[in-house]
């Protein structure tokens, strides 16, 4: 593949209207092994954002009715998201909850263990702690351009990258052994799977959400490839995401290397939708026009080519780094390796997220009161020396 950008060209119709199509290299094409005419052709439910939500939704619903530690997990966190869901899908989780304690009660009682992953079992009891009449919605603020989102079930989320000692390498190999997409525990977790534009694909849920539609691709699931990006693999992503944008408005992914807060090491991006935009892309900023210095390391790119010369450099010296795609744009960001910054409390770790703006928060305190102040100074901690 040579890393051509993809090009919009725009064609006049009748009333002097326009309307545009996606130029694909022809070698993009061919190894996508599709014929030109198909090559962008989009399946269900990729067809539309409304028949997306939709299944989306009634995923959430099945897994709600399910028995099961992590399906009920992953279904009251994605359902904290949104009102209408948290509404529906309520009684079904209580009943749900109901069921996983009387299991986790007569099992203890009799000294017997559960048959469950310690994970699971752990946010569970957390969960029950709090008590089930407590889950709530998550919040959202705005402070002055940032995105600050209360999430309290995300805090119940295991650490596994607590401990991460960096080597000094660009990744790990891949291990059978530790937590990965192949687990089979994780087939329930799978919203989608099939062939997209010419890659086999896994869309799993993202167990503890914090953006809209939030799911994790997974290329090639069975290559056991580690959370190393190669070229095809940023191509096929960054075409994905201009393929999507007519459907999918505000439609991106988030990549977090290794070093750069990526909890698993199986080659993963993060699927989600904002259609308000995240602040990095907010005018004020030099790398958008405007005025203001972004307080981060950020490189901003409209060409595959350019941005993956950028990111094999960034290989080339170990440098951990974050990804946003957006429709026509890659935001890579150079930062210090996770474990070189102490991280607040209230937060689990700096990743695309928020390096693109967004802040997740687990105290309430701390949600009402992080400034905007203390966001950029947050954010200028991560620059590369």
């Amino acid at each position: 593949m040579t890393g051509r950008k993809w090009q919009r060209k725009h064609l006049p119709v009748a009333g002097h209207q326009q309307f545009s199509i996606l130029l694909v290299p022809a070698t993009i094409i061919a190894s996508m092994q599709l014929q030109p005419c198909a090559a962008l052709k989009m399946k269900p439910p990729f067809t539309s954002i409304e028949l997306f939500r939709r299944e989306f939704n009634a995923g959430l619903h099945r897994l709600a009715e399910e028995g099961g530690f992590g399906t009920f997990i992953l279904a009251c966190a994605n359902a904290t998201g949104d009102a209408d869901l948290l509404n529906d899908i309520r009684p079904l989780l209580e009943k749900q909850y109901q069921d996983l304690y009387e299991t986790c009660r007569i099992a203890f009682q009799k000294g017997r263990g559960v048959d469950v992953v310690d994970e699971d079992l752990l946010v569970f009891l957390k969960l029950h702690t709090m008590g089930f009449d407590e889950i709530r919605l998550g919040e959202t603020r705005r402070e002055d351009v940032w995105k600050i989102q209360f999430n309290h079930l995300r805090s119940f989320r295991p650490r596994r990258i607590t401990q991460f000692v960096h080597t000094g390498l660009m990744s790990e190999p891949f291990s059978e052994d530790a937590f990965n997409f192949n687990k089979s525990f994780m087939a329930r977790e799978c919203f989608w799977r099939g062939e997209l534009l010419g890659r086999s694909i896994d869309l799993f849920y993202n167990k503890y959400p914090f953006a809209d539609l939030h799911g994790l691709l997974v290329l090639d699931r069975l290559s056991n490839q580690a959370q190393l990006l190669e070229q095809d693999d940023h191509q096929y992503v960054f075409g994905l995401c201009e393929a999507l944008e007519d459907q999918f408005k505000g439609v991106g992914f988030g990549y977090n290397s290794y070093g750069a807060y990526a909890s698993v090491n199986h080659l993963h991006f993060q699927m989600f939708v904002d259609a308000d935009g995240l602040p990095v892309t907010h005018a004020c900023w030099q790398h958008n026009g405007g005025n203001k210095e972004y307080p981060a390391s950020c490189h901003v790119f409209d060409s595959v080519s350019a941005s993956w010369k950028f990111i094999s450099n960034l290989h080339a010296t170990a440098q951990p780094y974050n990804l946003l795609y957006l429709p026509g744009r890659v935001f890579v960001y150079p930062r210090k390796t996770q474990g070189t910054v102490n991280v607040p409390s209230w937060s689990s770790g700096f990743t695309w997220y928020e390096l693109s703006g967004g802040f997740v928060v687990f105290n309430r305190d701390e949600y009402k009161n992080l400034s905007a102040q203390n966001i950029e100074n947050y954010l200028r901690q991560l620059r590369r020396l």
